[in-house]
């Protein structure tokens, strides 16, 4: 593959491109990592940002209504915008619907608008393991705003906190009391909570939901990054369009605020330096996959089981050999 043209034609913005490379970053194979490894640090050279919004929230909520309304709301206002939706995998047979560029019907027939699901493959944290590079190529595409949507699995969904500048947490009407609020947790990481599905008959249950977990949110330590007033919890109807605008206006209120205090590039720094740990981590773990890494993982376990030596001894040699083996992702 020309590496070299790829990132050309990423940065001129062709979506084939762009389509090309994300594939080309979820690869496993051991070829293709080293040529995505290339187009990312070649692409890091345009300097490009657009603003990373997080989503999260459990099943249901209308994850994928919100973004997509709120998506056709900011191409209107003459903004770019690239949607990276995470579906779970089976643990049986390891696929995916990816099911959500159908949901998102009118929005992904906007050329303004770029929509790629991907598959977890079983990664926790709500996210794919190749998510941060899948924003990256966007960035570099030059899209203005990019939503990250999240499986939706509850609590422990933090990870995508880490990859985005702007994190909002999605609630349905009546979905939990104000003890839920301070939770630690998911809670915590939210910089917004939108109580979606403010219409009809469950307009004021909404409005109540709202006011409780506003008044749950301020019971949280406050942090350096949040100006006065965040995090924050709003109520709109993604079905009626209506709150979307004030979602909008908030988040560029925090972005603004995060940039001349100096949190904008504190926070990248910080993320960058999280995701560099993780790729270390996760090419340990990768070598455990070799076949000569599991025959010596059943060795060292017969030997454990047997009594012939303890845990943590087999473990430290265990750890000691990885060394010897070659990566498979």
């Amino acid at each position: 593959m020309d590496v070299s043209a790829l990132a050309q034609g990423v940065l001129n913005g062709e979506r084939r491109a762009l389509a090309r490379a994300i594939t080309l970053a979820e690869s496993g194979r051991t070829d293709h990592r080293a040529e995505a490894t290339a187009l990312l640090e070649e692409l890091a050279q345009s300097g490009r940002q657009a603003i990373r919004i997080g989503l999260s929230g459990t099943p249901g909520v209308g994850k994928s209504t919100f973004i997509e309304s709120f998506g056709l709301m900011l191409i209107e206002k003459g903004l770019r915008v690239a949607v990276l939706a995470v579906d779970p995998s089976s643990k049986r047979t390891g696929g995916s619907i990816l099911g959500d560029k159908t949901r998102m019907d009118h929005l992904s027939r906007a050329p303004q608008a770029f929509i790629r699901p991907s598959p977890s493959q079983s990664h926790l944290g709500g996210v794919a393991r190749r998510t941060r590079d899948a924003v990256a190529l966007c960035e570099a595409a030059g899209f203005d705003v990019v939503l990250v949507e999240t499986v939706g699995v509850g609590q422990s969904e933090t990870v995508v906190a880490d990859l985005s500048d702007v994190f909002l947490l999605l609630l349905a009407p009546a979905g939990g009391d104000e003890l839920q609020g301070v939770k630690r947790g998911i809670m915590e990481a939210a910089d917004m909570i939108v109580v979606n599905k403010a219409d009809g008959d469950l307009k004021a249950t909404a409005n109540r939901t709202c006011a409780d977990y506003a008044g749950a949110l301020r019971l949280l330590r406050k942090r350096p990054e949040d100006p006065e007033g965040f995090p924050k919890a709003l109520t709109v109807s993604a079905l009626e369009n209506n709150g979307l605008p004030g979602v909008w206006d908030e988040i560029i209120a925090l972005v603004d605020w995060r940039r001349a205090h100096g949190h904008w590039d504190r926070r990248r720094a910080e993320q960058a330096r999280h995701w560099f740990t993780e790729e270390v981590r996760q090419a340990l773990l990768a070598r455990l996959q070799h076949p000569a890494a599991q025959a010596r993982l059943a060795e060292l376990a017969k030997a454990v089981e047997r009594g012939d030596t303890t845990a943590p001894t087999a473990a430290q040699a265990m750890v000691s050999a990885l060394g010897q083996f070659d990566e498979i992702t």
